[in-house]
């Protein structure tokens, strides 16, 4: 999945830009989602919205996009039941690391990862400080998957840097399929 995440730019300046990273996403067969703008989601027929807790709700957004993925970022127990009551497809669950992407972000760490896992049902994405050396740790706590910007948009090699993300997923993964 690809998230388009911008709160600065212009509408009309990112409609363009937008436009062609849909047009690239769903060459490529990924799934397309855009952050906090409902609106910009309709526009470029987008495949599904990913909001805060500050944003529009999931209630909302689901009567307005149908069928489409919504995404919900919580940080706790609560707000992560609350959007799989809500219709979310997806919970994503930050921050499990510290990380510098966002100036002001509340560290959840893993254990509430750990619980959100046992009583939610829905798909858990891990936000937060994500990296190759420690995206296995958050499979292993129960998340079917991870968010990630720094670790492939700073990289050297943006391409290697994914791969690797995949790769730990995929050992992660195989670990806890033994154990089970």
């Amino acid at each position: 999945m690809v998230q388009l995440r911008d709160k600065i730019t212009p509408m009309r300046t990112l409609l363009p830009y937008a436009r062609e990273l849909r047009r690239l996403a769903h060459n490529a067969d990924v799934t397309f989602v855009v952050n906090d703008r409902v609106d910009l989601a309709l526009a470029l027929d987008a495949d599904g919205l990913h909001v805060g807790q500050d944003d529009l709700p999931a209630k909302e957004a689901r009567r307005l996009l149908g069928d489409r993925v919504v995404g919900v970022s919580s940080h706790s127990l609560t707000e992560a039941l609350e959007a799989e009551a809500d219709g979310a497809d997806y919970v994503a669950v930050g921050s499990i690391f510290p990380t510098h992407t966002k100036a002001e972000f509340t560290l959840v760490g893993l254990e509430l990862l750990r619980l959100i896992r046992e009583r939610c049902s829905v798909p858990l994405v891990a936000i937060g400080g994500i990296t190759a050396e420690n995206i296995g740790e958050v499979i292993k706590a129960g998340a079917d998957g991870a968010a990630v910007i720094s670790a492939v948009g700073a990289a050297p090699d943006p391409e290697r840097a994914t791969r690797q993300l995949v790769q730990a997923v995929r050992d992660a993964k195989a670990i806890a399929s033994r154990s089970h």
